[in-house]
């Protein structure tokens, strides 16, 4: 069992993040690998909230051992009294990006069982060592304010909401709970594969006593609290600057910084493409829309994403693109 201090601080933080405590009707669902940071949150879930936690473990069907390693969560989470469940991915994953598509596969299942067992949230094990390895992978890339915010707290994914209870946790003081309560727990040889940056952040990470995880999540949380104030400014925004005529947009972009007028045009893009029902080319919200920015900044008219934008009488205006002639 967890220790009675790990769990009141497990129970405020999971309160902190979903406003309410958890109930037979409405469960927290807990996402468990079978790694030590997973069972962690299974343990310190089942002594929080009892009879008030489910849990799932994804079998992406990429080695041989999941399925096994599905079945020793499963034994354990009938032990700690948690309804379990096996979410198998169906279809085999391959292509570039194995990781990104695993977890896009995963975070669908995740999200599809929670909403059948009517879950307040989905819960996963990310803590302060996987943020602050997020924080420097994404700052080494030149990330930007959403990119340097790193895992939220709260977000949404594939429509569940998602919560991270343990973002404020050592990944040692969550393998501590592991080893005092008994439980089993596997390591994914992804985890220390080289190839994955993430690997290499971790080793930097481990080499380098002067690099503070805490530190560096709570650099990533401040972010993330001016991240959330950005959008909200952008929001405020659009309603005062925007136009919307049928299927098209028209922006004011008099005096905008620019951090503002980045998340407005990719919300115009966003907002003409979903009118037309727009899947090709490819387009979200982590577009890069500087090259655009720039031209219609020049007073110059550009393409992107299947829109058309045009800088006309101190207007932006956005529609969809004409289409291409053949020759």
């Amino acid at each position: 069992m967890a220790e009675p201090a790990d769990v009141a601080r497990f129970r405020r933080d999971l309160i902190a993040l979903t406003r309410e405590a958890p109930s037979r009707e409405r469960p927290i669902a807990v996402a468990v690998s079978g790694g030590p940071d997973s069972m962690a949150l299974l343990a310190l879930a089942a002594a929080a909230f009892p009879d008030a936690v489910i849990a799932a473990t994804v079998d992406h069907g990429l080695r041989e051992a999941a399925a096994e390693e599905a079945r020793m969560v499963a034994q354990e989470a009938e032990t700690l009294g948690v309804p379990h469940a096996v979410l198998t991915v169906a279809g085999p994953i391959a292509g570039a990006s194995l990781q990104a598509r695993a977890r896009d596969a995963r975070y669908a299942l995740l999200a599809d069982w929670a909403e059948q067992s009517r879950a307040m949230a989905v819960a996963t094990a990310h803590h302060a060592d996987d943020q602050a390895e997020t924080f420097l992978m994404r700052a080494s890339r030149g990330s930007g304010v959403s990119g340097l915010a790193s895992i939220r707290a709260t977000t949404v994914v594939a429509g569940a909401p998602v919560v991270r209870p343990l973002l404020a946790w050592r990944r040692a003081a969550l393998r501590a709970i592991v080893r005092r309560a008994g439980l089993p727990f596997v390591n994914d040889p992804a985890n220390s594969d080289p190839r994955h940056d993430r690997t290499r952040f971790r080793q930097l990470l481990d080499g380098n006593e002067w690099l503070d995880p805490p530190a560096l999540a709570r650099s990533a949380a401040a972010v993330a609290e001016a991240e959330r104030d950005l959008v909200e400014i952008a929001l405020l925004l659009w309603r005062e600057r925007v136009e919307m005529t049928g299927d098209s947009v028209t922006l004011d972009p008099a005096g905008l910084p620019r951090d503002p007028l980045r998340r407005m045009v990719r919300r115009a893009i966003a907002t003409v493409r979903a009118a037309h029902d727009i899947v090709s080319p490819a387009f979200d919200e982590s577009a890069n829309i500087e090259p655009l920015l720039d031209t219609l900044l020049a007073g110059r008219r550009a393409t992107h994403g299947g829109v058309l934008a045009s800088p006309r009488r101190g207007r932006w205006h956005f529609k969809v693109a004409p289409s291409r002639r053949s020759l």
